[in-house]
């Protein structure tokens, strides 16, 4: 990075009244649908440090993600759609840039800590074609990683009780007694408190609340049945999430911070669809996998004391690809000019301003390229605050009939004319 283009990308961060070199810690919840949050209108669970957290920030209510995780989370890192860089499920090409790249580019220190899933983990008789590829962490612009399943094949072990993890390329197997959201936790909070004096970027992609269903060191089964699956642990799961959440927080202050760090928390997609919970009297069955909005309508917290306006709620359209050039923008750290990068920064409106916000959302949806498979066949769609366009022609209100069960033929001018743009998406993004 040379002294001009870092003083002129920090003073594009000062512009919207950003400190210049402020740190991000990223939080990437795994299968949380919009429902599970309190401040989202959710009653199924407690979660009182995120709705804090939203109340002294910005709570976005049109955050959308990828319908499966990993797809999302290549868009998260590269800000790119999946049609530029998805080559199989749980591979990142070798050569891909992500924003631990730049980060560490510019300066900053990096880490991340959580799951990984990047390189191919696929049996012998299963795409064999992609086995042993991808891109390891090591390589991925991270200083320091503490990763659930971070290359090893078959044998993934555990994500929770009695974890399995890699830190800083050793593997730490089947670790008795621990919690791997705490192991995971206490890397990134370690890694914090070592670089208090200098700019970090901390990426935590979380194991929680993905499958299985097991108990947490707060469950009465964590005794003796903590590796056992029952969805009656959901519950808990959700809460212990929002617990470690609160302690990475409670951290930041403790070092004094909070001031210093944008902090960021979405998900990678909809909840599991074996999942029922509740916004009052309303029942949400998981939609994860679908495209349905129950599968890709996720929460969205910014938080930023001194620069992001606190209990603030906006309706504006949020695309997983917006991360990279958001945080970017924040932090001064210049971006690839010979790279497409799909997102567009909402930093303007984290420090109070309109900005330039999105009219539609886009999805290239293809989990495992060239299978015929239905779950698994490409869908390509594109949505506006309220009506959805798949590439096949079906066109949906997504807020009358959010289960997509009656195809709109006859339209209104509203309809026709968002109908009209979500098409003028579509083609030029084929």
């Amino acid at each position: 990075m040379t002294r001009r283009s870092f003083l002129g990308a920090a003073g594009a961060a000062a512009l919207h009244g950003a400190p210049s070199r402020p740190n991000v810690l990223l939080i990437l919840a795994d299968d949380l649908g919009y429902e599970c949050l309190g401040c989202n209108g959710g009653t199924s669970y407690r979660t009182p440090n995120l709705d804090k957290l939203a109340a002294g920030g910005i709570r976005f209510t049109h955050a959308y993600a990828q319908p499966l995780c990993t797809p999302t989370r290549l868009q998260l890192m590269t800000g790119q759609y999946n049609f530029r860089n998805w080559r199989a499920f749980g591979v990142m090409d070798p050569k891909e840039r992500t924003f631990g790249h730049y980060f560490r580019d510019a300066g900053y220190k990096t880490a991340i800590a959580g799951k990984w899933q990047f390189w191919s983990y696929n049996p012998p008789d299963f795409e064999p074609e992609w086995r042993g590829k991808g891109q390891r962490p090591a390589d991925a612009g991270f200083d320091q990683w503490c990763l659930w399943h971070p290359a090893h094949t078959e044998d993934k072990g555990s994500r929770y009780g009695d974890p399995t993890y890699e830190q800083n390329g050793k593997l730490h197997p089947d670790v008795k007694g621990k919690y791997g959201e705490d192991v995971y936790s206490e890397f990134l909070m370690k890694f914090i408190e070592n670089n208090r004096d200098r700019p970090f970027f901390a990426y935590y992609p979380m194991a929680l609340t993905h499958g299985p269903f097991t108990a947490t060191p707060k469950s009465a089964a964590w005794a003796n049945q903590r590796l056992k699956n029952d969805r009656r642990n959901f519950k808990d799961m959700v809460e212990y999430m929002d617990e470690v959440v609160g302690r990475m927080i409670a951290h930041l202050e403790k070092l004094k911070l909070r001031e210093k760090t944008l902090v960021l928390f979405f998900a990678d997609n909809g909840t599991d669809r074996t999942i029922e919970s509740r916004m009052g009297d309303r029942v949400i069955k998981g939609g994860k996998g679908y495209t349905l909005d129950t599968g890709i309508h996720v929460p969205m917290i910014a938080n930023w004391p001194g620069t992001a306006p606190g209990g603030k709620v906006l309706d504006h359209l949020i695309d997983s690809t917006d991360f990279l050039p958001t945080v970017a923008e924040a932090c001064g750290v210049p971006l690839p000019k010979d790279k497409t990068i799909d997102g567009r920064s909402f930093l303007p409106q984290l420090t109070g301003k309109p900005g330039n916000p999105r009219e539609w959302v886009f999805f290239h949806h293809d989990p495992r390229p060239g299978h015929a498979k239905e779950e698994y066949t490409l869908q390509r769609f594109a949505r506006d605050h309220r009506y959805k366009l798949y590439e096949d022609g079906r066109f949906f209100d997504a807020t009358a009939d959010p289960e997509e069960t009656r195809p709109m033929s006859s339209l209104r001018p509203d309809a026709a004319s968002a109908k009209k743009k979500l098409r003028s998406v579509l083609a030029r993004l084929r």
